[in-house]
This record gives structure tokens, C-alpha cells and sequence, in this order.
């Protein structure tokens, strides 16, 4: 569901013009602004309670405002870091992720280590945006590329039911060992648990469903000794999904050292995201982010 009319935000409001299903006054009945807020507007029912019960809906004018961008606490300890900002408007962030870097801080440890929210934090204390940090994906430590933060309640309720719906696009690319032949398209093996090993996912029988896509981009290489680049959709998004389905394929990405990888290859997993796409959280138009491959792996491609 999505709302094509105009918008404005004025601090913490949202100004939308209704158009011809609200502008005649008598149809202003709380009802029929109900209505449309859940069946135009598309908001979930449970922050149309919330702005309800909060008084945070009113008209101004031929202008129906809603309080969407309350002043909220960060959530998160800032801590600054150089961001590079890929997307931005009032309701969405999305910003490249490093190597080596997490994307929450660990619950557990105090003064941890600079994570991508730290850093989040920081860049809306810097610009005056008085919003939670809330990512709504993840990627692992050392993969790079694009993550997604919504900037407001209704924005992480849309992006998340997005994310539910498997309706946010991720395309990624990988070096990995070995020559992929172009017949292999879908790897469809679901991954659950190494009860040997804490850090490690493995493919099971037992475990949750997963799907990725491959397509194959060149070959360097024959043998044993090939290094093929592939590029990779998921359906789903278990950990470490890539990693684990293309290791149980005989394809380890070059520098996994836990899923077959050699250290010697990469000093990281070669993986990067390079695409994200979502519908815009009030449009819905669709929003397409590209995320140029970081230095280390052009680096890698251009040797190769």
C-alpha cells in the first residue's frame, strides 16, 4: 500500500494533503480520517492507536498533520566515525558499512567496539536529528555495503513488514575458490546451528529454510586454483547464508577462514553488498542504492 500526494514535514509533523476523499469539511468525521490513514496512508493499527490516544493527529487548513517526528533519545552511545551516507531523507538513512566493523554493539560489553550504530548515532547528534538509531538489516563484520536505517515509528513499521514480505532487494558480490559453472543458479538448503562450533552455521536438514541465487560473472583461472566472480539475490536472509551456501557448494568466498577459506587469499571475506533496493516507506516509490565496491576488493579484481 502506498500514497502518492503531496508532503511536508514542519519539526516534528507531517503535513499531507488528503485530496478529494477528505477536503469537504462534513467528510472530516474521525472515522472517515481513520479510514484513510489505515486504508490510504497505509499506517499500521497499532501507531494509529499511538497517535490517537497521544493527540498526535489534527487538521490545519486543507492540511491533515501528524506528529510522526517526536523527539526521541538516540538509543545509542555516539561515536563518531567518517560515514559515507549512500541515501537520506526524512524517513530513511542508508550508509556503506565498513570491513571490520559490526553493526550493533554487543548488549554485554561495555565501551565495546566502534559499531555502525555508534557511528549512526554520531552523524543524527552532528545534523540535529532527534530520532532512535534503528537499522532495519544487518550484515556480518568484515561483508561491506549498504545498510538501512529508518528515522521515525512509522518508517521502521513499513521498512520491517518489507523486510518480512521479502520485498527489500539485496544484490551482492563475491570472489570465491574455484571455477562455478554457469548452470548453478538457485542453492536451496536450509542452514541451522554447528552445535560444534559457536560462530558457525552449517546446512542441516533441521534448520530454517534458505535460498540463494547465483549468477555467474567471470572466471580467472583453471583447476583447483580458479577464482570465479559471482553474484548473489537472496530470498532469505540466514546467517551467514551466503558464506555457508556457496562453502557447502565447494565455492568458499577467498579470506573465509570459517567456512574454508584461505587467509592467504584476502584479508577478509570477499564479500560486498553492491545494490539495495525498498519502496519508500510514505510513496512507495521505489528507491534503488548503489554501494561502489570498497577499495580492498577493486584492488583484488584488478590484480585478477
Amino acid at each position: 500500500m502506498s500514497w502518492q500526494g503531496s508532503w511536508k514535514r514542519r519539526g516534528p509533523w507531517l503535513e499531507v494533503t488528503p485530496g478529494r476523499e477528505l477536503e469537504a469539511g462534513e467528510k472530516r468525521t474521525d472515522d472517515a480520517v481513520d479510514h484513510w490513514l489505515l486504508n490510504c496512508l497505509g499506517l499500521s493499527d497499532k501507531l494509529w492507536r499511538k497517535l490517537r490516544h497521544e493527540k498526535r493527529i489534527e487538521w490545519t487548513g486543507d492540511r491533515l498533520r501528524l506528529a510522526l517526528f517526536p523527539v526521541m533519545d538516540l538509543g545509542v552511545t555516539p561515536r563518531w566515525h567518517d560515514l559515507k551516507v549512500l541515501y537520506e531523507d526524512d524517513f530513511c538513512l542508508v550508509v556503506h558499512k565498513p570491513a571490520g566493523m559490526a553493526v550493533h554493539p554487543d548488549g554485554g560489553v561495555k565501551d565495546g567496539p566502534l559499531t555502525l550504530d555508534h557511528a549512526v548515532a554520531s552523524y543524527y547528534e552532528i545534523h540535529g536529528i532527534h530520532a532512535a538509531v534503528r537499522h532495519v538489516h544487518r550484515l556480518d563484520v568484515d561483508t561491506t555495503g549498504p545498510v538501512l536505517y529508518a528515522k521515525n515509528e512509522f518508517a521502521l513499521l513499513k521498512l520491517d513488514e518489507q523486510m518480512r514480505a521479502k520485498n527489500i532487494g539485496r544484490r551482492y558480490v563475491a570472489l570465491v575458490r574455484g571455477k562455478v559453472p554457469s548452470s548453478l543458479r538457485t542453492l536451496d538448503w536450509p542452514i541451522g546451528k554447528d552445535r560444534h562450533h559457536k560462530q558457525r552455521r552449517r546446512v542441516s536438514k533441521t534448520g530454517q529454510k534458505a535460498v540463494t541465487h547465483v549468477e555467474l560473472g567471470e572466471v580467472w583461472g583453471s583447476g583447483p586454483s580458479a577464482i570465479s566472480l559471482v553474484y548473489l539475490t537472496l530470498d532469505t536472509g540466514r546467517t551467514h547464508q551466503i558464506r555457508v551456501h556457496l562453502s557447502h557448494a565447494g565455492y568458499p568466498l577467498l579470506g573465509d577462514v570459517l567456512y574454508g577459506g584461505r587467509a592467504a587469499d584476502f584479508g577478509r571475506q570477499a564479500l560486498h553488498g553492491e545494490r539495495l533496493t525498498f519502496r519508500h516507506p510514505l510513496s512507495g516509490e521505489t528507491i534503488t542504492v548503489e554501494d561502489a565496491w570498497p577499495d580492498d576488493l577493486q584492488k583484488l579484481h584488478k590484480q585478477l
